[in-house]
């Protein structure tokens, strides 16, 4: 049984899409069958082995369509390995720092506790002022935010090769112990 693995996503002006088909970039270079999708695509999760699921965070907050996803598909993702992604912060620096310790949405908390996914994490994000609405122009300005292209490459390609690495890894112990029961049947 070889992995599929479904990268889904969240994003409001396309960082996060860019993340994601890096990640599914990374894990499809390693060998892995991989589809690369909007959270609201997504109906059905039995074709996958494993999920990979980030959306762009906006005030501590994840999108809606990723949230729906994982209320939707709680149980399914529950039975297979998950890891979770946000984008959104720019600036220079650690990006846990800059979030002062925000990982996760409070809200979400609950069912990423009931979920188990193998890893959380945090990704710099991107912003383009000509892109956002006026109400957005307004925010950014009184909150000095970063303007600019903050995301890793590196970094997010390294977690993405540490996903493959893990998946492959339980692919092989998988064909490992399949072949010891149909020598011993």
């Amino acid at each position: 049984m070889s992995s599929k693995v479904l990268v889904a996503y969240a994003s409001k002006y396309g960082a996060t899409v860019e993340i994601a088909e890096k990640i599914g970039q990374v894990l499809s270079q390693a060998g892995l069958a991989v589809d690369v999708l909007p959270a609201n695509r997504v109906s059905d999760l039995t074709p996958y082995t494993a999920v990979v699921l980030g959306s762009a965070i906006y005030i501590g907050q994840w999108r809606k369509e990723a949230v729906k996803f994982l209320t939707d598909h709680e149980k399914e993702l529950a039975k297979r390995p998950v890891w979770l992604f946000s984008s959104g912060p720019a600036g220079e620096g650690d990006v846990v720092e800059l979030m002062d310790g925000w990982r996760f949405p409070k809200a979400q908390q609950a069912i990423a506790d009931r979920i188990r996914p193998r890893e959380i994490t945090i990704f710099h994000g991107k912003v383009e002022p000509q892109k956002l609405n006026f109400i957005e122009r307004w925010m950014l300005n009184n909150v000095h935010s970063p303007i600019g292209d903050y995301r890793d490459w590196p970094s997010i390609a390294a977690w993405a090769e540490e996903i493959a690495a893990k998946l492959k890894a339980s692919d092989m112990a998988f064909e490992t112990a399949s072949a010891q029961v149909q020598l011993k049947g």
